[in-house]
């Protein structure tokens, strides 16, 4: 089983791939992982990545080159934009959440590698610049909006629910459609 869970900055994508990794014995692994890992390398942050990114297509076409790598296995889920669209046979989950739910989760999470979050309302801001840099690129370099639901198999808001919640309507899905 293939699993390509994709969704808006601070929607739990990481948490709940990870906890469906483990629930289903999977190996897990996260695109954030890899960018965090550029950026680190570069001794930039993540905002700045993006940045580059949007000029500098190697930056993607190194993060896409992991990920269709992983056709090669047999189980495993990712967290990632874009793995939807590398891994067209996967089962497809978007996790969307609002701005202002996303701010709160990344901003108390205190991720060490985005000193740039200073306050609430700035890491929300670093949010919205993110999505929007994001979906620029991925439109220009892919012609596609990973925020468009029809891309995917389950949507699930993350807004108002806690990971036991959103991992139970996951694992229903996959259940019922006998993945």
């Amino acid at each position: 089983m293939q699993i390509t869970i994709s969704g808006n900055l601070g929607s739990g994508k990481s948490t709940i791939a990870k906890l469906l990794a483990k629930k289903y014995d999977l190996k897990h692994y996260s695109v954030g992982d890899f960018m965090r890992q550029l950026a680190k390398n570069r001794e930039i942050s993540l905002l700045e990545l993006s940045k580059i990114a949007e000029e500098d297509k190697s930056v993607d076409e190194e993060l896409d080159n992991m990920t269709k790598n992983l056709r090669k296995q047999d189980d495993f889920v990712i967290d990632s934009r874009l793995a939807f669209h590398f891994l067209p046979e996967s089962l497809k989950i978007f996790l969307k959440v609002t701005y202002d739910v996303a701010a709160q989760r990344i901003f108390k999470d205190n991720r060490d590698r985005e000193k740039e979050n200073i306050s609430l309302e700035q890491t929300k801001q670093n949010i919205i610049t993110r999505t929007e840099s994001e979906k620029k690129r991925y439109q220009e370099y892919y012609g596609l909006d990973y925020t468009n639901e029809q891309n995917y198999d389950l949507v699930v808001d993350t807004s108002d629910k806690d990971t036991g919640e959103i991992i139970n309507i996951i694992v229903e899905y996959i259940e019922n459609k006998n993945v």
